[in-house]
């Protein structure tokens, strides 16, 4: 079973250093750690324990290091700086993992740029040496690169030419889109396996700069001081301690203190159920900075997060995952007030940015999610987006029972999708202002009102319930896991098209296919031949 969970005194394979407002992530990559056997992590390259840590600092340095305001990413690898994801490592793991972990490195990818966009933590990658595949792509998710200019560092996407398949982490995407690299010379760069050294790199736009080796250090501190003297002097913030999670794990689930993952193997799903918060949460920074990472929408959000991931990697057969949510309404819609009064705050901003990304994890997870929303339910606010994020929404329609939903200011903006809709916009694409309707609407909605408003897709009454969740349940889990995973990617992002949904459908979908291709992962494929004296041989027709 692959743990998600880690903390800098584990790190294997990073070094962080926190000095004032930078702090310097370094690579250092040891070939013997590796999360299965098989191969070695040589030259900096990685596989998922080394992303697992990357990600985990990322999210660190937002809570626990708020007066960060550069990240310099860097090797301790004499004129190496990434080899990227290790070939031997995805040559010899199954198709679902390989898609699995392309998805994990796009998130963390993604996160780099979102603390980058919104929490003012901007990254620079100081490449000391060569960057290929997804080295560059890291590169490449940072704000500004420079490379070391010593007669043999280059940058380079070789996947195509070298292993018959395309760079999984979105380099495709953020040359021509965030780089804005023009067309040919991406062209050119995407099928050049040797890659470009300093002077073409940034003549093309690759890199924003190259030093000589003598100059480098120099050259690279010098920009940083740069970017912390134009962010002006700030108050410095104190951090929050992001303490392990606890979880007790058992042959047919998970169980954390908010989040409960009940497994029916032998039908396929799972039962997810978020715990709504207690009546006693504290209002105020002060009584939310004491309670630290206990405040419940950052631990329940950690704890769906973990949840989700543990889900999609280790319980390949779980295709579909019933939402369902036990508290108070009240206590919820109370949680997102406080959100909401004190969201320019460092830290309630970062909560209400990780609920955000927690949600996005949910929405780009390849199983089938269906909410039920039933008596002693608290969808609501926060908690609706799950409902609103789901394929499809089964309410009870019981009048002798309460059964109820409710949105809050919460549901207006704060999180949006990859598409950089609400799931309110994105579900009344066709009519905003049925989202402006449910929005303005006083008080809870009941089940028929939750029905005329467009937020549930079928009421059933009390005598029909539970026949029809059980139907419901046994149809979706016998349609093909791959063609629902193609529908749902492709019906949940509505409207308009972003970087992140470049990367996440097209992507995903391409990488998909490629992966099982015989022309990347057959005898005499790119991917299987690697680093062997045999050569691939291609079917050349195009399909």
């Amino acid at each position: 079973m692959i743990d998600f969970e880690t903390t800098p005194e584990r790190y294997k394979h990073w070094k962080l250093h926190v000095d004032g407002a930078v702090a310097t992530l370094s690579m250092d990559v040891q070939e013997d750690e590796t999360l299965a056997d098989g191969y070695k992590l040589k030259l900096n390259s990685y596989d998922l324990g080394v992303d697992i840590e990357l990600a985990d600092a990322v999210q660190r340095l937002r809570f626990e290091h708020p007066e960060v305001k550069v990240v310099l990413v860097t090797s301790l690898k004499p004129r190496i700086f990434c080899a990227g994801a290790n070939i031997y490592m995805l040559g010899s793991s199954s198709h679902a993992f390989k898609v699995n972990f392309c998805k994990f490195t796009n998130e963390t990818r993604c996160a780099i740029e979102d603390a980058s966009r919104h929490s003012g933590q901007r990254y620079v990658a100081a490449l000391n040496g060569t960057a290929s595949g997804g080295g560059y792509e890291l590169a490449i998710a940072c704000d500004e690169i420079y490379l070391v200019e010593d007669g043999n560092s280059a940058i380079s996407l070789p996947e195509v030419p070298l292993l018959g398949v395309l760079p999984g982490t979105g380099g495709l995407t953020r040359l021509v889109d965030k780089r804005q690299v023009r067309r040919d010379r991406a062209d050119v760069f995407s099928t050049l396996a040797e890659g470009l050294k300093g002077k073409r790199a940034k003549e093309w736009g690759l890199i924003d700069d190259y030093f000589p080796t003598s100059k480098f250090q120099e050259g690279v501190a010098a920009r940083v001081r740069g970017i912390v003297e134009a962010d002006g002097q700030h108050a410095a913030a104190h951090g929050i301690k992001l303490n392990p999670l606890h979880v007790e794990a058992t042959a047919n689930g998970r169980e954390y203190k908010y989040v409960s993952v009940r497994l029916n193997r032998e039908g396929r799903y799972a039962d997810l159920t978020m715990r709504g918060p207690e009546a006693d949460m504290p209002h105020t920074i002060e009584e939310i900075e004491q309670l630290g990472d206990a405040f419940w929408p950052l631990q329940a959000y950690r704890e769906l997060d973990d949840a989700l991931l543990h889900l999609r990697v280790n319980e390949l057969e779980t295709g579909l995952v019933c939402l369902r949510t036990e508290g108070d309404i009240e206590n919820v819609l109370a949680v997102d007030e406080t959100l909401a009064a004190n969201k320019d705050h460092w830290l309630i901003r970062e909560i209400i940015l990780h609920m955000a990304r927690t949600l996005r994890r949910l929405d780009l997870t390849a199983k089938s999610f269906f909410a039920l929303i039933e008596p002693g339910g608290c969808f609501a606010g926060n908690l609706l987006e799950l409902a609103l994020a789901a394929d499809r929404t089964f309410m009870l329609n019981n009048p002798e029972e309460k059964v109820e939903i409710a949105t809050s200011e919460m549901n207006a903006s704060a999180f949006p999708m990859s598409n950089g809709l609400t799931r309110l916009q994105s579900r009344f694409l066709a009519a905003p202002e049925k989202a402006e309707a449910v929005l303005a609407h006083d008080g809870t909605f009941d089940t028929e009102e939750a029905d005329q408003a467009g937020l549930v897709t079928f009421a059933p009454d009390d005598l029909d319930w539970e026949d029809e969740i059980r139907v419901a349940i046994e149809e979706r889990t016998s349609l093909s896991p791959d063609a629902l995973t193609g529908m749902e990617a492709s019906l949940r992002f509505a409207g308009p098209e972003t970087l992140d949904t470049k990367i996440y459908g097209r992507l995903t979908a391409w990488q998909n296919w490629i992966f099982q291709r015989p022309n990347a992962v057959g005898p005499q494929g790119a991917l299987t031949n690697y680093g062997k004296p045999t050569q691939a041989q291609f079917d050349f027709k195009r399909t």
